[in-house]
């Protein structure tokens, strides 16, 4: 165990972006509930996939980490579920294509339930409420009485959180995610019209299926082939929630956040003597930590320090997001801190949150050159500081929403009002998602390309 930590050793730090409950009693009650509750994951998955991150912080495996910007009660559904797991199971197989890598698949799910705000209240009307901060927390309606925060949430987001992962295991490992009926989605993806580009990808993914195949590798002979993998993640906003979910793994005496296998902390929370690094420095799960552009090179060694002080491969990911045209005059500088402290970590590229904007019919959206453009961006800084680029964290959803403008559809401002359906942040659909997965596919397999052009 972290010398001298214990679990609620955050209630003594200064706490920001949290809710204040109205009734302290209630509150302590559900606490003492949750704790008593089986733990959603499990220490040993939790080991597995930092075991899995150290590949990727060494360049032996590639991170696509994605899902909802916040989970919803109200579209609580398993065909919701089984859509956003189904993309990111393409996602994976044409990222292993570019990257010629084991791809480690985590979800934004299962427990993305809060979301931090830029303000405290929003004026609707001349009428000012709470911000909705997240199901787990209060309500979406404008209304008074449901922006009060309501500590009964959280054992709603145990309850969805838990369902979920039972569906995901199911789907991991009960035929759903057989690779062949992965590529025959992607086949139906690029025979529309509209991503013709994508198809000599798609077939050369077909031909190595049909290769091994033919050498009598299939889901019967490698059952490996017919199963995956599949990790879930969430931002460790609601403290009070994380505790009451915090276990002693019985195998090896430490602490486990029991919430999820990996969280992370985020670009508003990440103060060095703050409550949630306090809360995240002491479990055992891997760590993410959002670095955008306020991220100070003296705040960045703290931070590593304290949320990896014994410098674990797997255990801390960087995950930069800083907006398309921003990346090279904040990730060299952070590249070089890392280095020069020779800290273990994986870089991972945000492209979302930097590039989120305001439309001409007043929706907010993202978009999708935009995001590429960080994307490319943050490969070329790694290529140029010669440091790994280690994975991708996308906002998105297998619906097919128009929430991020752009894409082989074209989805464009007038377009945003036909299927906006996020709660907070705009999403993209299923179609960007595999479009972009391809797009990435052909950065790392011309990085691939190159390195082994220089080496020979």
């Amino acid at each position: 165990m972290t010398k001298g930590w214990t679990k609620s050793d955050w209630r003594a730090k200064p706490r920001v972006q949290m809710p204040d409950y109205p009734d302290a009693a209630a509150l302590s009650a559900i606490e003492a509930q949750l704790a008593k509750y089986p733990p959603l994951v499990f220490a040993g998955e939790a080991r597995r996939l930092r075991a899995e991150l150290a590949d990727v912080a060494a360049g032996r495996a590639f991170l696509l980490q994605g899902g909802d910007c916040a989970e919803s009660f109200a579209e609580f559904s398993a065909d919701n579920i089984r859509d956003t797991f189904k993309v990111m199971l393409q996602m994976a197989v044409v990222l292993t294509w570019g990257a010629k890598l084991p791809v480690v698949k985590v979800g934004r799910m299962a427990g993305q339930f809060a979301k931090p705000r830029s303000a405290p209240t929003e004026l609707v009307g001349g009428t000012e409420l709470p911000s909705y901060r997240g199901d787990i927390i209060n309500g979406f309606e404008f209304t008074a009485e449901s922006r009060v925060p309501d500590p009964n949430r959280m054992l709603m987001a145990y309850t969805q959180a838990a369902a979920s992962l039972n569906l995901l295991r199911a789907f991991s490992t009960g035929g759903f995610a057989d690779i062949h009926r992965v590529q025959s989605w992607i086949s139906g993806f690029v025979e529309e019209d509209e991503a013709e580009r994508y198809r000599e990808i798609a077939g050369r993914i077909q031909d190595a299926m049909d290769f091994m195949a033919a050498a009598g590798v299939t889901s019967d002979t490698a059952h490996e082939l017919g199963k995956v993998d599949f990790y879930t993640s969430h931002e460790a906003l609601l403290l009070e929630y994380e505790e009451a979910l915090c276990r002693i793994d019985s195998t090896t005496g430490l602490p486990v956040a029991g919430s999820g296998h990996m969280i992370w902390i985020g670009d508003r929370t990440r103060q060095p003597d703050g409550a949630h690094v306090e809360f995240c420095r002491g479990v055992q799960n891997p760590i993410g930590l959002k670095c955008g552009p306020t991220t100070t090179v003296e705040d960045l060694k703290v931070l590593m320090s304290r949320l990896n002080p014994h410098n674990e491969p797997g255990r801390l990911t960087l995950i930069a997001r800083f907006g398309a045209g921003k990346v090279a005059d904040n990730l060299p500088r952070l590249i070089r801190t890392v280095r020069e402290e020779g800290a273990e970590v994986v870089w991972s590229c945000d492209p979302m949150h930097g590039n989120t904007i305001k439309s001409s019919s007043g929706y907010k959206t993202r978009p999708f050159e935009s995001v590429l453009r960080e994307v490319r961006e943050f490969f070329q800084i790694h290529k140029a500081e010669g440091t790994i680029p280690g994975g991708v964290h996308f906002e998105m959803t297998g619906k097919d929403v128009t929430e991020c403008t752009g894409g082989v559809r074209a989805v464009s401002d007038e377009n945003l009002s036909d299927r906006y359906h996020t709660a907070c942040d705009p999403r993209l659909n299923a179609s960007q998602s595999l479009e972009l997965a391809f797009l990435v596919a052909e950065e790392l397999n011309d990085r691939r390309t190159a390195a082994r052009a220089a080496s020979a």
